[in-house]
């Protein structure tokens, strides 16, 4: 591969942001490209280090994690508040939170020097990597932007007025009722702005852009994709509702890697292979369930008896509201690891995927043809649940809600009436054609390559 000036990856501590830049990642370090850096926070350092392929890829450190920021590291009255039925009061107390100005002050800083040294000819930014992406814009460093969001979540500075505002789970043709609903939320989340803790953050948000020698409009999203070279989308319309958008947001499908993760079958491979029907279960690292809510899952899987078996992901402690292990029903398999979710998705035996509507294992789940059952979390996983009954794909039930019976039959729903499989599969096709983490690399290598044009190569970094 033709050695290039260095080219940047950029993320937060998020593990859900990271896990599409590093798939991305590894793609150029599968290829052999030269001088390839990966920055973000350093619970990500081990990932980074296992992505050396045909070529290596430095880490550059934006610090430890803030658990301020982090949601898996927030106490259980900060999780509620943010995950409370209200959206717009959700959604403010959400800002609260994450709003930190000496926080995001740190990691500009931090990856500023980085950028001052490596000097790369291209910065890969997470959409969600504010300071990422205004280091970029300050150094004049060519930058593309990649999100595992909706296109209407990375383009919501320029929807149309009677488009759904990204976060309040309403579905594109609505009622009068929705769509008063549709204004209403908008303009109360405009006016949380005024509430007073906010307002002294951004007062502080202001002083530290000055500080840092930003222009102002380098704060706001319209900026940020107006001066990009590329806008990477990693879903497709059709599971969002097409709006108006130029040429540069690009949409190529879900991030997968080259399958299997896991060359050597293990335990619950074998286990897999033995059930020809099973629903899989995984709400990610950020769900926390209450004993009720897990003794209601251990319920639906005894419901759906002999015909269907369970594989359910669950963390480590929340297992300890789990029954005893006598009184579990036979058809359940709990695991709080899995070596690769991707070959679990990918299985043939597995019928159903039973998750919380993230980003990722939201498209994920439908890459492979997998009818889903939404139960979300919050947020961006509120718009994906509405997407999945609109585009034909599968079921939700409400966020906070653990109905066993409920569950129980929409699941059997999904298992039963073959058109949900039919339109995953439809849209499995669709994100195929996109053309995925391959498409996505070819697209940023030609603008690597236009940016390099012309310029000299750079001397190794001691990495």
């Amino acid at each position: 591969m033709t050695s290039h000036r260095p080219i940047l990856f950029c993320c937060t501590h998020s593990t859900g942001q990271a896990t599409s830049s590093l798939v991305l990642a590894g793609e150029f370090a599968a290829r052999g490209v030269k001088n390839l850096w990966f920055a973000s926070d350093d619970n990500h350092r081990a990932a980074v280090a296992g992505l050396s392929g045909a070529s290596e890829v430095g880490f550059v450190s934006t610090g430890p994690v803030n658990p301020r920021v982090a949601p898996t590291m927030w106490d259980d009255e900060t999780y509620r508040s943010i995950t409370q039925r209200s959206r717009w009061k959700g959604n403010r107390a959400r800002l609260r939170q994450l709003m930190d100005p000496v926080h995001h002050a740190d990691r500009f800083r931090q990856l500023d020097a980085a950028v001052q040294r490596i000097q790369p000819a291209l910065m890969v930014i997470n959409n969600l990597c504010i300071h990422g992406i205004q280091v970029a814009m300050k150094r004049g460093v060519p930058y593309v932007i990649t999100g595992s969001s909706l296109a209407s979540d990375i383009w919501q500075f320029d929807l149309p007025d009677d488009y759904p505002v990204p976060y309040s789970g309403l579905p594109r043709r609505m009622n009068l009722r929705q769509r008063i609903g549709n204004r209403l939320f908008r303009h109360r989340n405009l006016l949380s702005m005024l509430d007073p803790a906010l307002l002294r953050t951004v007062g502080a948000m202001l002083k530290a852009t000055d500080e840092l020698g930003l222009d102002r409009r380098q704060l706001q999203q319209r900026a940020w994709m107006e001066e990009a070279e590329l806008v990477l989308c990693f879903s497709v319309f059709g599971l969002d509702y097409p709006f108006p958008h130029p040429p540069k947001l690009q949409m190529v499908g879900a991030m997968v890697p080259p399958l299997p993760q896991n060359p050597v079958p293990g335990e619950t491979d074998r286990w897999l292979d033995a059930h020809p029907s099973v629903v899989f279960i995984a709400f990610g690292t950020i769900t926390r369930l209450t004993k009720a809510e897990v003794r209601a899952v251990v319920d639906v899987a005894r419901r759906l008896g002999e015909r269907h078996h369970v594989l359910w992901k669950l963390p480590r402690e929340q297992q300890r509201f789990l029954p005893p292990a006598a009184e579990l029903p036979a058809n359940l398999r709990v695991e709080d690891w899995l070596p690769s979710q991707y070959d679990v998705l990918a299985h043939s035996n597995v019928r159903v995927f039973f998750g919380h509507g993230g980003n990722n294992s939201f498209h994920e789940g439908i890459y492979f043809g997998k009818p889903s059952l939404v139960r979300p979390l919050w947020f961006d996983c509120l718009d994906h649940a509405v997407r999945a009954v609109d585009s034909g794909v599968g079921l939700s039930v409400a966020p906070g809600t653990m109905d066993p019976a409920e569950i129980h039959s929409k699941l059997t729903a999904l298992l039963d009436d073959t058109s949900f499989r039919a339109r995953a599969e439809h849209f499995a096709q669709i994100q195929h054609e996109a053309g995925g983490v391959r498409r996505a690399a070819d697209l940023i290598l030609r603008c690597a390559a236009v940016t390099s044009a012309g310029q000299d190569e750079q001397p190794a970094v001691q990495r």
